[in-house]
C-alpha cells in the first residue's frame, strides 16, 4: 500500500481536501485519514513553524514507513505578480535560517518557496525576494523538506497563496505561541478596535479560502498522474 503523508500547519489548510474524512486529535495534532485498496493518505497539522511540522510529520511516521510526502499549506506572495488565491507546484524550498536548499521531486513546478522562522511583512518579503529569487515564503516547508531528504522520501510542496505582497496586515507574530499555535481570540480583540486592517483580513479570509480549494484540486490532480490515489469515477473530495 502507497502511504502518502500530507503536512500542514492549520485545519483550514486541509478543509476542502478531508472534508468527510475520520479525524482524530491527540497531543494537540490533528489528524485526518483516507485509503483504499492501494492508498492511505493521512494528513495532521500541529500548528506554525518548522517545530509544529516536525512534530506533525513524527507522529505521521509513528504510524508507519512513509512513502511520499506533501508540505501543504498557505504562504505570503514575494512578487507582485503572484496572484492571490493561487495555488502552486513548488521547484524546490530554501531555509532562510541555513541557506540549505532542498529540490522537490520530478514534476515539481518551475516555483521557489522560502521558509522564514517568522510571518514576513511586506519590507521582509521584499528582502526575502531579492536575497533567495523566491516567490512564495511560509514557515514550515523546509523542515518537511529536510526530514524527506533525510529518508530519502519523495518530497512534494503544494502551496496556496493567502496574502499578497502589499497587503496591509496586522502582525500576526505576536500571536503564534512558541508550540505553534495561533492565538484567535487575542486576535481577535486586538483586531476590532484597528478598522483599518480589517478590509486587508477580510480579503486574506477570502483568498485563503480560494487558495485551500485550488491547493486541494493540485495535489488530486498531481497525485492522480503518479500514483492513482483517487478513483476516477469521482473522488469523495474532488473540487471540481
Amino acid at each position: 500500500m502507497t502511504r502518502v503523508a500530507i503536512v500542514a500547519a492549520l485545519p483550514g489548510e486541509l478543509k476542502p481536501l478531508v472534508r468527510g474524512w475520520p479525524h482524530s486529535t491527540r497531543n494537540g495534532i490533528d489528524f485526518w485519514a483516507q485509503r483504499n485498496e492501494e492508498e492511505e493518505w493521512i494528513a495532521a497539522c500541529a500548528g506554525a513553524g518548522q517545530a509544529a511540522a516536525t512534530r506533525a510529520f513524527a507522529a505521521l511516521e509513528d504510524g508507519g514507513p512513509i512513502d511520499l510526502v506533501f508540505s501543504i499549506g498557505w504562504v505570503g506572495a514575494l512578487r507582485s505578480d503572484v496572484a492571490p488565491g493561487s495555488a502552486h507546484n513548488v521547484a524546490g524550498v530554501i531555509d532562510a535560517r541555513t541557506g540549505e536548499r532542498f529540490r522537490c521531486d520530478a514534476g515539481a513546478g518551475d516555483t521557489w518557496l522560502v521558509t522564514s522562522p517568522r510571518v514576513a511583512d511586506e519590507p521582509e518579503k521584499r528582502r526575502l525576494a531579492e536575497t533567495y529569487d523566491a516567490a512564495l515564503v511560509d514557515m514550515e516547508a523546509a523542515a518537511i523538506a529536510r526530514l524527506a531528504a533525510m529518508r530519502a522520501i519523495p518530497f512534494y510542496c503544494i502551496k496556496g497563496v493567502s496574502d499578497g505582497l502589499s497587503e496591509n496586515l496586522p502582525d500576526f507574530n505576536r500571536f503564534i505561541s512558541s508550540s505553534g499555535t495561533f492565538r484567535l481570540a487575542s486576535f481577535i480583540f486586538y483586531v476590532i478596535p484597528r478598522p483599518w486592517y480589517w478590509l486587508s483580513l477580510l480579503r486574506m479570509g477570502e483568498n485563503s479560502k480560494k487558495a485551500a480549494r485550488n491547493m486541494a484540486q493540485a495535489l488530486c490532480d498531481f497525485l492522480d498522474e503518479r500514483v492513482s490515489i483517487r478513483e476516477r469515477n469521482g473522488h469523495p473530495n474532488r473540487t471540481n
